[in-house]
């Protein structure tokens, strides 16, 4: 399914030769989009989740990551993101070097410092700094 953010997300995060997706669920559109942009994808989830041709599929837990999964990723995305998962996200990204940037779920704001980027459809969150920077 094509959500309307669809091809906004995917024209901001091509600008990254690498991406990881986590948490890809049943929603693989933009993973496929950024594949057909050029974009490395590796999608991960806590279940096993079927993707597309060219996303290359790895089950991970954000919340005890294997940072290989991550490290030559540009950028951490995820999509409807539970606040819960918005620090362990962050951290994962910052430990592999590479920027984070998610969408969260109905009304829920970030729990992590962020930078808002006006989309078509949606609102994507930037992480700011890394964790633990200023304290």
């Amino acid at each position: 399914m094509v959500t309307d953010s669809t091809p906004a997300l995917c024209g901001w995060i091509a600008k990254y030769d690498a991406a990881v997706e986590v948490g890809i669920g049943n929603r693989t559109d933009v993973a496929a989009g950024l594949v057909a942009r050029g974009v490395r994808v590796t999608a991960t989830d806590v279940h096993e989740r079927a993707v597309p041709d060219g996303i290359r599929f790895v089950r991970d837990d954000v919340t005890d990551p294997d940072l290989d999964v991550y490290r030559d990723a540009g950028v951490v995305y995820a999509l409807n993101l539970p606040p819960e998962l918005h620090r362990p996200g962050w951290e994962v990204a910052t430990r592999a070097d590479a920027d984070f940037v998610f969408t969260t779920l109905g009304g829920d704001q970030p729990a992590i410092p962020v930078q808002r980027e006006t989309i078509p459809g949606d609102t994507l969150y930037v992480a700011r700094e890394a964790p633990g920077a200023g304290r």
